[in-house]
């Protein structure tokens, strides 16, 4: 009987052959963010196909906007992403490392080394490097939560801006910061960001409670409240449209009249409703009829229409309020309470302005372009990012390259340890880790080899209980100790670069069979003639 080829349709490559092409997929995904890497970092230019143009120094953006088909590169991706929506930066260390441990654990496979045994040594290198963690970690200040902001920008923007945006992150975490029985709990998500275009990067600005691009329905209305009960409502104060298969008979002028005053009538009893609940500002998810406008007004109302679910949202918990669908739905447990509503005109466009109990914040970008108003929004994001996990987990290591390079003295004494191949592997996983600082060094025109053994032999002979803190200061283009120079990070940021970058390198390692479909090229089906 003759073997039927079943994948007669499908281009494959197993083996070495498969892993090999694997790990050329992440190099070249590396090599595309490497030059990012660090305050000296160059910049990258995008442009889409519509010909916009990004120039951006940021990771994660620079590979989320490159269109890459191959599976691998787009698993890497996927953990710069991840790495992002966690720790808000890292996201190119993570693929650098990621990369890095494929092409060392590469040379360990044509020395015979099986797959299997550098994954289980890469596991106990990273467990190695998670119970290290407690020996270098510093408890962190306000001082340094302002330098680990001003950190995780650096390369990102001029520096006059990087300590702006930093203070104004720092500022604005403090803001919206909860103190639960768990803990402190500071989500960056309640920081409104509006962006306008229009000055300098340097007028960027915090502003206390919500800020939203809306007016009031009329300017007869109050143009400040002091503090008073707010009622949100997923829905509008307007007249029920019939139905589209409805038809209604109007024998005369008078039926007509009657009809349209019972629909006012049911309106004005909803505004009497938020009356009796002691409700002076409305906001609505649609519209408010124009005929309601002067009752609201006699009622002391200050209304907004068209408010979007996102906003709403968060004006329900900075206030305690309740969304409700509909205005006699509201129960006294649905209303909010607030501090203070005032309407403001800025560059000729109304803002309202609300402060609330539970605090929040807006930030205000602004930038002579649209591009430079993109890229301040983005670093406040990332900088906003580090400052919230600091007043949660307030836990710093050294930058500059520092912490990896103690992570990889402490492995290699640590793979001593192992009889088996797993010692080789050990060894990989701390060589990889200093692709950091070489990078670093390499984006300020060092020489990266040389650079890290100065580094190395500075760490090793230093003798002080803070030898961990030296690191690569580019600036200063010599090894030095980071935590006096303000160059810190999260730990958090940290550990989840070394959890990704791990898990990806390892799930790409298991991968010794690669199937490709075949795809024939398609023609559009014609639409048939009459």
């Amino acid at each position: 009987m003759s073997e039927v080829p079943i994948l007669k349709e499908t281009t494959r490559s197993t083996g070495r052959e498969a892993l090999r092409n694997n790990i050329t997929a992440a190099m070249a995904l590396a090599g595309a963010v490497r030059s990012t890497l660090g305050p000296l970092g160059q910049d990258k230019l995008l442009i889409d196909d519509e010909g916009r143009t990004m120039v951006t120094n940021d990771g994660v953006t620079v590979l989320e906007s490159a269109k890459v088909e191959h599976p691998v590169a787009n698993m890497l991706i996927n953990a710069s992403t991840t790495q992002d929506r966690i720790a808000r930066d890292g996201t190119t260390s993570a693929v650098l490392l990621s990369a890095e441990l494929l092409q060392n654990a590469w040379e360990l496979v044509l020395q015979g080394v099986h797959p299997s045994a550098i994954a289980r040594g890469y596991r106990h290198a990273e467990e190695a490097c998670r119970n290290h963690f407690e020996h270098l970690v510093i408890k962190a200040t306000d001082d340094h939560m302002l330098a680990a902001a001003t950190t995780s920008l650096s390369g990102k923007i001029h520096q006059a801006m990087q300590h702006h945006l930093a203070a104004l992150a720092v500022q604005a975490a403090k803001a919206v910061v909860e103190q639960r029985p768990s803990g402190p709990l500071a989500d960056p998500t309640r920081v409104k960001i509006l962006t306008q275009t229009g000055g300098s990067m340097t007028d960027s600005a915090l502003v206390t409670g919500l800020v939203l691009a809306k007016k009031r329905v009329s300017d007869r209305m109050p143009k400040q409240l002091p503090s008073g009960k707010i009622a949100l409502v997923d829905g509008g104060l307007e007249r029920k449209e019939l139905m589209s298969n409805v038809k209604l008979n109007v024998s005369s002028t008078g039926v007509l009249e009657s009809f349209r005053q019972k629909e006012k009538t049911v309106l004005l009893e909803q505004i009497n409703h938020l009356v009796d609940l002691g409700v002076t500002l409305l906001a609505c998810k649609e519209g408010i009829d124009d005929d309601l406008h002067a009752a609201l007004t006699e009622a002391g109302i200050q209304a907004y229409r068209r408010v979007s679910r996102a906003d709403l949202d968060l004006l329900a918990r900075g206030t305690n309020a309740t969304l409700n669908n509909d205005v006699k739905g509201l129960t006294a447990a649905d209303v909010g309470v607030f501090i203070k509503s005032s309407n403001e005109r800025w560059n000729g466009v109304m803002h309202w302005i609300v402060e609330t109990e539970e605090g929040g914040a807006t930030f205000i970008a602004k930038g002579s372009t649209n591009e430079a108003v993109g890229e301040v929004e983005r670093c406040f994001a990332d900088a906003l990012g580090v400052a919230c996990q600091l007043l949660e987990e307030p836990a710093l290591l050294p930058g500059g390259g520092a912490t990896q390079i103690a992570l990889a003295r402490h492995l290699r004494r640590f793979a001593e340890g192992f009889a088996g191949r797993e010692q080789l592997a050990v060894e990989a996983f701390a060589d990889a880790l200093e692709i950091i600082p070489r990078t670093l060094a390499q984006n300020a025109g060092l020489d990266p080899l040389d650079t890290l053994l100065q580094t190395v032999a500075k760490q090793t002979t230093d003798g002080s209980p803070n030898a961990h803190f030296i690191g690569l200061n580019v600036e200063k283009k010599q090894p030095a100790n980071m935590v006096e120079d303000g160059v810190v990070e999260p730990l958090r940021i940290t550990r989840q670069v070394l959890a990704g970058a791990t898990e990806a390198a390892l799930s790409v390692l298991r991968i010794d069979d690669v199937l490709w479909a075949k795809q024939d090229p398609t023609v559009p089906e014609l639409p048939e003639e009459d």
